[in-house]
């Protein structure tokens, strides 16, 4: 006699296809999914990227301005120390020894991208356009065109000063084309992409913003990638990419900023975080909504992997110097040509059915099981 398919198995497994355990895989992938459309977007918001630290920095002061006592002429050595003296928070310093340089030889663009840099780090807005609209003429196409998106970042900050400080967030009203926001809207505005027709058959609006995001990650990475101003610039853009790409990415970047400010700057960021969110679901398949305190959950758990992973990284740096080695000779060997270590599986957005994961794979193994033994009951 012949035994009917166990019945509970197979609804097991038709059921495996709408269990909200699986919400976890599918946060995961679409996390995955921005994180492929915008390269190294997260490793930035949360420092998870290779970087000196001060230490460092220190270090090349004293070695770069022994080396310069030396050979004076030598114009890339006024370029690192000047970056060194930057990096520790000395801008105006950096604006001396770039000065210094340009008296050595004017017109070359990396004094006048540094110079346009040291001046805005230094709250000197006005005197980095000089500067960076210099390095434009020179040289438009260099570091890819970011340039271009970090004087028009500059001309949008001046925008938003009030009694001459600049007030934040930047963006305090909804945006206009199409529902983009902030930053974005100066973008297309001032690039007019709108006037632009399409070159076969690329879209204007999606080129310009790629180039955009490419260029405030750009500053992000040689700059100061904890910026609120530019993690708010990030948001703004990742969220002005036409689809649904790029929203919990916008959120991390929010979050980020809120974290970087205090008071009802924080409140702030964090309803444009909670905002970026609009139309997100936990998963897949439900009407779940994904909450701003999940992503923050998420994003609290990078935050930590990449502060210990950038540990190591300065813990490495303080060792070589005071072993008297060369931190920039070892730090190559270690570092240059290999990526940071991957991320430990991402944690994903919690889920409520995220903890029956482990009872799926018991359920998935039951049912193999009865499979299995069917299948030699028939054959009897």
């Amino acid at each position: 006699m012949r035994r009917p398919f166990p019945v509970l198995a197979l609804a097991a497994v038709l059921g495996l296809a709408a269990s909200p355990a699986l919400a976890c895989l599918w946060d995961y992938d679409t996390l995955q999914m921005e994180r492929r459309q915008f390269p190294d977007a997260l490793e930035l918001i949360t420092g998870r990227f290779l970087r000196h630290g001060e230490a460092f920095y220190r270090w090349r002061i004293e070695d770069r301005t022994a080396r310069l006592a030396k050979t004076p002429e030598d114009l890339a050595l006024h370029d690192d120390l000047a970056v060194a003296y930057d990096k520790v928070g000395e801008s105006r310093k950096a604006i001396e020894i770039m000065l210094a340089k340009a008296k050595l030889r004017a017109g070359l663009y990396e004094t006048e991208a540094n110079l346009g840099t040291f001046y805005i780090h230094a709250g000197d807005y006005e005197q980095g356009l000089v500067h960076i609209g210099r390095a434009i003429q020179i040289n438009p196409e260099a570091h890819f065109g970011r340039e271009i998106y970090q004087k028009l970042l500059v001309e949008y900050v001046l925008t938003k000063r009030e009694d001459g400080e600049l007030v934040l967030p930047m963006r305090r009203t909804e945006g206009r084309n199409r529902g983009h926001e902030g930053f974005a809207d100066f973008v297309l505005e001032r690039r007019k992409v709108m006037e632009k027709e399409p070159v076969e058959g690329e879209d204007p609006w999606a080129i310009e913003m790629a180039a955009a995001l490419k260029g405030v990650l750009g500053m992000m990475r040689f700059g100061h990638h904890d910026s609120p101003v530019l993690l708010e610039a990030l948001g703004d853009l990742l969220l002005a990419g036409k689809g649904e790409g790029g929203k919990r990415l916008a959120c991390r970047a929010y979050l980020k900023a809120a974290l970087e400010t205090q008071g009802g700057v924080r409140a702030a960021y964090r309803a444009r975080a909670t905002a970026s969110l609009d139309m997100q679901t936990v998963h897949g398949g439900t009407t779940e909504t994904l909450t701003v305190q999940q992503v923050e959950q998420t994003l609290r758990e990078e935050l930590e992997a990449a502060e210990a992973w950038y540990a190591q990284v300065l813990a490495d740096e303080q060792r070589w110097i005071e072993r008297g080695e060369n931190p920039e000779t070892k730090f190559d060997e270690k570092y240059y040509g290999v990526a940071p270590p991957d991320e430990p599986a991402a944690p994903a957005e919690p889920s409520a059915g995220g903890s029956k994961t482990l009872i799926i794979v018991g359920l998935v193994v039951l049912v193999l099981l009865n499979l299995s033994v069917f299948l030699m009951r028939r054959r009897r």
